[in-house]
């Protein structure tokens, strides 16, 4: 139970009497900050939500955006950090299972899944290593059990994730506009639960992600059955084309409690319930274990009792099991009972509609030093630095981490993970690009530049891939909100996105929120996720062998702005200094003229400059395709910085460009035109 003091109170005012044990396990879990967002609601309002692609339904768990030719892309991204830091395995696989869900209930079918990982430093720490081995297990069984290619993500390390993880998952659906779910329900439809069983698994999860973690509660953490989804996914997709749904939601924090108040909230209708008819793994289960239980693999869908007979035989063709839970009344109330007896009977209004906080937010005080720059021990040997930073964790290959997920599986994957972005093929003849970016170490430094930075990297991302950014999925992780100065971290990135979004155009489609998140040795970094959709009308850029002789073209300013940067953090144990930063109009100009190279097909590759900087960036190229090359730095345009600063430095809108010699007037001549700055 975690409704607090005031809550309590304010619950029994607005309900006029004393709340029933039920009442109060049902609303804690749907007023925890995990489901109601009551810390951040409030300000996720700047964001641009709408745009000419942006298809907004109510009761949506999913982003919709039209890619055309009478079809929908559908998107999600979901954190499951607490379960993971406890039970990385199952932790991390139940995270997959929860957004795939997510874009199911919209009517659409997932094609495509994402995942960001953080860790603490595996160098040194062995249980770093467990939970970073068993994350990316867990992810990979539950995906590659569904058959759903993995084709993405990022994994990072960093101290400030000591003893913890941070999982986030993001999936892309797709599927037919005129088969999406219109949700509504009218008076005596039926409400029923199909899926797997529900058990005192994951009771209270949503709770126990809305706390710190300090105590090992593996009852709240999930157990995952991909198999079961796997049956639920194609079952559905059956009773979507039969037109056999009127209503949809995944059951996924808060379980029963969250998806009975939501749905009746979001259609303006009440809903009657039988604890007694839900299918139940174990037999003398409470009516509040049942209502806050989080078992996976669930979902709910509202029908009429005329279709009820064609989505049982589906159910019974797919061998899932299916309960008749309850009904669609007219009083806009959540009534829960155990045969006669009445266990909660509250407004669906108050129970799905927690009281939004306004809490107080301050500068931290470490802000005021964290630009001044220390000095540095200098370098004598470029090349071992170089080498140093190519092994280092945040920017080693990780094919380990990828080739254990099947990234081909449904035969869209064009381009495959390792590279800057991934692509997929659609039906309608065009291209999808997706990518997820982070980056903790920079929105330390500066919460609001930081943020803005992981945004314009997924951005680059996509555009090396020929494709033009048409939405993002959000996901802020942070630590305790009532700290003052971490809610201002918080507020900071949200204005920073919402500053980048709007200039940009770019949709916020979907995104998550994830507070609490603090470690034994106190919060972690700010750490904004975000995941950029492309799309790309005719052709992807897929990238080309690179032979002698062929140019590389740096585009955009190299500067001194080495905060954050893998550079000072891996090499000199730095932390500090002046963080990079995204001039709108250079961005916007790098990134038009980018797209134009590549529709004129003039380029062999292209590839942002990021983590690690230059030399990073022109290393992988020449690993990528088993070949060197000479670089000149005096020529690297910006301003006249030492040797380390050309290679290290991490400054955005920056791409790389290989192409062969005969194109080089051409793209000279397009370069000039936009007026960029490249050599």
């Amino acid at each position: 139970m975690s409704l607090e003091t005031h809550e309590l109170s304010e619950l029994k005012s607005k309900i006029g009497r004393n709340p029933t044990s039920t009442e109060l396990q049902i609303v804690a879990a749907e007023w925890s900050e995990h489901c109601s967002y009551k810390s951040s609601k409030k300000h996720l309002k700047m964001l641009p939500m709408t745009g000419p692609l942006v298809i907004n339904e109510k009761g949506y768990d999913s982003g919709v955006l039209d890619v055309g030719g009478g079809y929908v892309v559908t998107a999600h991204i979901e954190s499951h950090n607490h379960p993971s830091a406890v039970e990385p395995f199952g932790g991390a696989a139940t995270g997959v299972g929860g957004v795939i869900r997510d874009i199911l209930s919209a009517g659409t079918r997932p094609i495509a899944i994402f995942d960001g990982l953080r860790f603490g430093n595996i160098e040194k720490d062995q249980q770093a290593r467990w939970l970073f081995k068993n994350a990316v297990s867990g992810v990979a069984a539950y995906g590659n059990c569904l058959g759903i290619p993995t084709i993405g993500g990022e994994v990072e390390f960093d101290e400030c994730y000591q003893n913890y993880a941070l999982v986030d998952v993001a999936a892309i659906g797709f599927g037919k506009k005129e088969n999406l779910i219109k949700n509504h329900a009218n008076k005596g439809d039926l409400v029923v639960l199909l899926g797997g069983s529900t058990g005192r698994d994951g009771i209270g999860g949503s709770q126990f992600a809305s706390d710190s973690l300090e105590s090992e509660d593996r009852s709240a953490v999930q157990i995952p059955d991909p198999f079961i989804e796997k049956l639920i996914i194609e079952a559905v997709l059956e009773a979507r084309n039969q037109k056999l749904i009127h209503a949809m939601k995944d059951l996924g924090g808060g379980g029963l409690s969250c998806a009975i108040s939501e749905t009746a909230d979001a259609l303006d209708i009440g809903i009657e319930m039988d604890v007694q008819k839900v299918h139940t793994r174990e037999s003398d289960m409470h009516p509040d274990e049942i209502m806050v239980s989080e078992s996976q693999e669930r979902m709910l869908i509202v029908t009429d009792k005329i279709k009820l007979k064609k989505l049982e035989t589906i159910c019974k063709k797919f061998h899932i099991e299916c309960s008749v839970i309850g009904h669609v009344t007219s009083d806009n109330q959540m009534h829960v009972k155990k045969g006669k007896k009445t266990f909660a009977n509250l407004p669906t209004d108050v129970v799905a509609n927690a009281t939004l906080l306004d809490l107080p937010s301050k500068k931290p005080e470490y802000l005021k030093t964290i630009e001044n720059e220390k000095k540095l021990k200098d370098i004598s040997d470029y090349s071992k630095t170089l080498m140093n930073l190519l092994a280092s964790p945040n920017i080693a290959s990780k094919i380990w981490v990828y080739s254990q997920y099947d990234h081909e599986v449904g035969i869209r994957t064009v381009v495959k993970p390792g590279g800057d972005a991934s692509v997929l093929r659609l039906d309608n003849g065009k291209f999808l690009s997706a990518k997820i970016d982070g980056n903790p170490k920079q929105c330390y430094i500066n919460p609001r530049e930081g943020a803005i930075g992981c945004f314009e990297e997924a951005c680059r991302n996509v555009v090396c891939t020929g494709a033009k950014p048409i939405g993002m999925l959000d996901h802020l992780q942070f630590g305790n909100p009532k700290d003052p100065e971490i809610f201002w971290t918080f507020l900071e990135s949200l204005k920073g996105l919402t500053d980048f979004a709007k200039d940009f155009k770019i949709p916020c489609v979907g995104g998550k929120v994830s507070l609490y998140n603090e470690t034994p040795s106190g919060p972690i970094k700010p750490t904004p996720v975000i995941g950029v959709l492309g799309l790309i009308d005719k052709k992807p850029l897929i990238p080309q062998k690179i032979s002698e002789n062929d140019c590389l073209v740096i585009i955009g300013d190299t500067k001194d702005e080495m905060g954050g940067s893998e550079y000072f953090e891996y090499i000199h144990k730095f932390i500090g200094g002046k963080c990079p930063t995204v001039v709108f109009s250079e961005s916007k100009k790098n990134m038009k003229s980018v797209l134009e190279v590549i529709d004129n097909g003039l380029l062999k590759s292209a590839h942002d400059c990021s983590k690690g900087g230059l030399a990073i960036a022109i290393s992988e190229l020449c690993m990528r395709n088993m070949i060197g090359c000479k670089v000149s730095l005096e020529k690297v345009p910006g301003e006249k910085l030492d040797v380390a600063r050309i290679l290290f430095s991490e400054s955005h809108s920056r791409y790389l460009l290989s192409f062969d010699k005969k194109n080089l007037k051409k793209l000279e001549d397009l370069l000039k035109k936009n007026k960029v700055s490249f050599k």
